[in-house]
């Protein structure tokens, strides 16, 4: 078994199934609920079992203590923690049509940013990307209810989010801030070329460097009584959007 040092603890059906789906190499070991005989875990087993997995059943105290959590399904995996950080050049280099990016600007919740990689993947985003200081890290809570997307999605954390923003500039990205006050629609911008769309945290929106790096601010329309949007709604609503303007010009 890996050390602790070299390795990190994914948890849930979605989470563990991607995993194996996608890069089963970097599944040292799953642990199973011993109790839990339904389909939906024998799948997951058998799918195990023909990887070749090493499957370590185990009681639910046990997965309970490990994830800090009762909501691990009955199913934790420890992965390889030693994975390659993945760079911004290396996305922009991938690229094999117009990007599609969101960048997340100061998000503190795992929740929220776990919520975010599933938009992001739904949508068929190339990649999230995050500042590493002052936002939440990529951890097992974000990577539950990211529900596998956390697998599927590059995940892309930068030192320097302004600069981030201005190397896509450089690679004909253009880049949309999400912002109450502003001028232009989420419906009325063309978002059918190269585009990364920009939002904050909640309540704290845009930080000031972030905002003035944006090439526009764009609103979302706003019809009832609420002032705002959770972060996860926002990028769907704007990410769904891109998706929509380049399916109708398709």
């Amino acid at each position: 078994m890996s050390d602790s040092a070299s390795s990190r603890l994914i948890y849930g059906f979605h989470a563990v199934l991607a995993k194996l789906r996608h890069d089963p190499e970097g599944i040292f070991e799953i642990f199973t609920d011993a109790q839990r005989n339904d389909a939906r875990a024998r799948d997951l087993l058998r799918h195990a079992e023909q990887l070749g997995m090493r499957i370590i059943p185990s009681e639910g105290e046990r997965l309970d203590k490990m994830v800090g959590t009762r909501r691990h399904q009955g199913v934790v995996a420890r992965i390889d923690g030693r994975r390659k950080e993945l760079k911004l050049p290396d996305v922009l280099d991938g690229l094999t049509e117009p990007a599609l990016f969101l960048v997340l600007d100061g998000i503190q919740d795992p929740h929220n940013l776990g919520a975010c990689l599933r938009v992001a993947d739904a949508a068929g985003a190339h990649a999230v990307i995050a500042p590493k200081d002052k936002a939440v890290g990529l951890n097992a809570t974000a990577i539950k209810v990211a529900s596998g997307a956390a697998d599927t999605v590059p995940y892309v954390t930068v030192t320097n989010l302004a600069r981030a923003l201005r190397e896509m500039q450089e690679a004909g990205v253009w880049i949309l801030g999400a912002a109450g006050e502003a001028e232009k629609s989420l419906y009325t911008v063309d978002q059918k070329g190269s585009i990364a769309w920009v939002l904050g945290a909640e309540g704290d929106g845009l930080r000031r460097l972030t905002r003035e790096t944006c090439d526009e601010l764009v609103r979302i329309p706003m019809y009832g009584s609420v002032e705002s949007l959770n972060v996860s709604v926002a990028s769907g609503l704007c990410l769904f959007e891109a998706r929509r303007q380049r399916t109708v010009q398709a």
